[in-house]
């Protein structure tokens, strides 16, 4: 089941006689979604290929990769084509899987299961 929003926002509904007061606040703030993936990434199997598969060196000046006390150089995994638009991952992260509270409900184990079947 897709969440089906654009948004992560939180409806804080007050009671009252007339109709309910709703407030939308974000949860999630796009700061802590890049983290995240940024997580994903470093212990991905792609990039653990792409240091493999270039030797743990990098490409313009052949430099490997050393912990070697006083030797130590780092290398990163560049993304050719680039990550083009954060925005567009932010809006696919709270559209299906951040999504409005409300859009989302508490289920065992079991149930869950059974709800994807």
């Amino acid at each position: 089941m897709r969440c089906g929003t654009s948004h992560n926002r939180f409806i804080n509904l007050t009671q009252s006689r007339a109709s309910p007061l709703i407030t939308m606040e974000p949860i999630t703030p796009d700061s802590r979604i890049k983290s995240a993936l940024r997580a994903l990434w470093l212990r991905s199997k792609e990039r653990q290929a792409a240091l493999k598969m270039n030797d743990r060196s990098c490409k313009d000046c052949g430099a490997k990769h050393s912990v070697a006390k006083g030797r130590e150089v780092k290398v990163e995994v560049h993304h050719v084509e680039g990550v083009l638009n954060w925005q567009e991952i932010y809006a696919a992260v709270r559209r299906n899987l951040l999504c409005d509270p409300m859009k989302l409900e508490t289920l065992c184990k079991e149930c869950h299961k059974e709800r994807h079947r």
